[in-house]
């Protein structure tokens, strides 16, 4: 039988349970600290938009992550 892959979560997910809820941080607060807009962080947390260099490198500076987290995880949903 062949075992199927689950297929990665989206950053944004990610982004949102490990790292917003885990926090305490609203979405609202999150767009204010990284200087984007509301929709923006909004579309990213409900997979409708994809992190970008620029957000990730806001994120990772945010976060204390590094800016590879975000990016590896955008890739690895991207294939």
């Amino acid at each position: 039988m062949i075992k199927l892959k689950k297929a990665p979560a989206h950053p944004g997910q990610i982004l949102k349970e490990e790292f917003l809820d885990e926090l305490g941080i609203t979405q609202t607060n999150l767009a204010n600290s990284l200087g984007t807009t509301f929709r923006t962080t909004t579309e990213i947390v409900n997979e409708k938009r994809s992190i970008s260099t620029e957000i990730a490198i806001k994120l990772s500076k945010f976060f204390g992550t590094i800016v590879e987290l975000w990016l590896n995880l955008q890739n690895q949903f991207d294939i």
